[in-house]
């Protein structure tokens, strides 16, 4: 359920510059606890910039993150892992030289110096995911399927409160993109808050209680699926006509 406490994450008039470029301009929202947030808007709206961010691998020119009530100004990316805050990048890179299993250990450790214990976490978070058959193979032997499914396990492998997922279904065949959808809906039951960037409407609609829409750096629409998608600024900035479902 969503919490009724302070948010998981609070982001205030959080800005970002490039330069003259305003690549996030005052963004404020919440992410409660025990929900899946969606992130939608045009290419170039800021939405990466913003998990960057959020993660500390970008430093903000202004405003605050809060997570767990704790502020992350200036914390490096491994400190806000270890805080229970983790991201998933649209640009998959799995170490070529590490199995399957290694590769998801190397997340594991981030949270154990035991590497029996980093083990038996990297072999728990391959099974979730449905990898566990395949984990003395190596990364370049895997589809883009499975590769999306490693990248997952890596994250689920340093045990997040908080996992920041960047288009997950891009790529994906109709099944692959079926089996992340109910992956996603249990990594939620398992107690994990999900917040996605997607631009497959039906996948933000069927998965999202909430949608943050970005344009241009900044928000123009937040509240629930339903009314944001139907909202005119982001018909006109992102959607092009109302949403009529699948």
């Amino acid at each position: 359920m969503i919490g009724t406490a302070s948010p998981l994450l609070h982001v205030n008039e959080l800005t970002r510059r490039f330069g003259g470029l305003i690549a996030v301009n005052r963004l404020d929202f919440t992410v409660e606890s025990g929900e899946i947030l969606g992130v939608i808007g045009p290419n170039g709206a800021g939405k990466t910039t913003v998990f960057s961010l959020l993660t500390g691998f970008l430093q903000p020119d202004g405003g605050r993150i809060f997570f767990r009530e704790r502020s992350l100004t200036g914390l490096s990316p491994h400190r806000i892992c270890l805080l229970g805050m983790v991201r998933t990048f649209q640009k998959m890179k799995p170490f070529p030289r590490l199995t399957i299993l290694d590769n998801v250990m190397v997340g594991a450790l981030a949270r154990t110096p035991e590497r029996k214990v980093a083990e038996q976490h990297a072999k728990d978070a391959l099974e979730f995911v449905g990898l566990a058959a395949m984990a003395a193979r190596m990364p370049q032997e895997l589809p883009i399927g499975h590769l999306k499914m490693l990248e997952m396990a890596k994250a689920l492998a340093t045990k997040p409160q908080l996992l920041l997922l960047d288009e997950p279904y891009a790529g994906l065949n109709p099944s692959e993109g079926a089996h992340l959808g109910e992956l996603l809906l249990r990594i939620r039951d398992s107690g994990v808050t999900i917040l996605l960037i997607e631009h497959v409407m039906r996948v933000i609609m069927a998965l999202c209680s909430r949608i943050l829409v970005l344009h241009h750096g900044e928000k123009i629409a937040e509240g629930r699926a339903v009314e944001v998608a139907n909202n005119p600024a982001v018909i006109s900035a992102y959607l092009g006509k109302p949403y009529a479902g699948n």
